[in-house]
């Protein structure tokens, strides 16, 4: 049966769900395969890879710019390849270097099927955005990261004929260091040069919030939601009533783990004997293969002739 996405980069799709009417995009923050297909299963508009995440994830260290753009990109494209209908927005940090490297990121992310990405304003050595200390680049070191990446999509257009695409999304760390008015000041000069998304990191003020899609109309705004961070807690009904058109949720899936696998290792530590869940009792096994497409990957192999899963798994 052919697709009703036949055709339609993930860049295109993300591009009409930002224009929808009334509508604010929420991503779940993932930063594995696990995290991916829990959240695919559970039905999202759209995915959203943490940097922190998989920082965390796949090299055990914390977001402290330690993550490579090797790293980010690999780990973006695969959990873009587990459901080419959905979106991805992947956290790209500084582009990794000076406006070649910021070029090269694009391509990377463009020829793993990633929807969009964010490029900052901090130091190469930065860090999350919701500690404290940041330090940030100039100006014009800014803006050369955003038009190189803004050069390098117009490239890949052009070299695929205008098939291949990316959401670039401009974000600033200035507030903390520069203030409102500068922030924006620098988001605007981003938009012109070709931005299609503003992201004001670290708001501290709920009038920050209510001010920055009216100051940065019409362009689209996103929102990240960090539990515990400095930004004030607000819905997804609450941050499309100011005027966002995209949420995201970095450390959703974060916690749960740490707190809960925290605890299974503490258990498994004092009483020599690992807890069986009433899920794990009642599926066995093949309940946490079937969350990563067990039966999808059986149906395909059958459906190509062979006979290994002829009498199941």
């Amino acid at each position: 049966m052919e697709s009703k996405y036949q055709g339609q980069t993930a860049a295109s799709r993300l591009r009409r769900l930002l224009q929808e009417e009334g509508k604010t995009v929420f991503c779940p923050g993932v930063y594995d395969g696990i995290s991916a297909r829990i959240a695919l299963n559970t039905g999202f508009d759209c995915l959203y890879m943490t940097g922190a995440g998989t920082a965390a994830s796949r090299l055990g260290l914390p977001d402290l710019g330690l993550a490579t753009m090797g790293d980010m990109a690999a780990n973006a494209s695969m959990i873009a390849s587990l459901d080419r209908s959905v979106p991805v927005i992947a956290d790209a940090d500084t582009g990794y270097g000076g406006p070649l490297m910021v070029a090269r990121t694009v391509h990377a992310y463009i020829a793993g099927g990633v929807a969009a990405m964010h490029l900052e304003d901090q130091v190469i050595t930065k860090r999350c955005g919701h500690l404290a200390n940041k330090e940030l680049v100039d100006e014009d070191v800014y803006l050369s990261r955003i038009r190189a990446a803004c050069m390098a999509r117009e490239d890949a257009r052009q070299a695929s004929g205008g098939g291949a695409d990316i959401v670039i999304i401009a974000r600033t760390d200035s507030l903390q260091l520069l203030g409102y008015d500068v922030a924006v000041s620098r988001l605007h000069k981003a938009i012109a040069l070709g931005s299609d998304v503003a992201f004001l990191e670290g708001m501290t003020e709920f009038d920050q919030c209510a001010r920055v899609c009216r100051d940065l109309a019409p362009t689209p705004v996103l929102l990240n939601m960090v539990a515990g961070g400095i930004t004030p807690s607000l819905s997804v009904e609450e941050a499309s009533h100011l005027g966002f058109k995209v949420v995201i949720f970095p450390s959703v899936a974060l916690d749960p783990v740490s707190e809960h696998v925290t605890d299974a290792m503490r258990n498994l530590k004092e009483s020599h004997r690992a807890i069986v869940s009433e899920t794990r009792k009642v599926g066995g096994v093949k309940h946490f293969f079937n969350i990563l497409g067990l039966k999808e990957c059986m149906d395909f192999d059958n459906a190509a002739g062979s006979s290994s899963f002829a009498y199941g798994a």
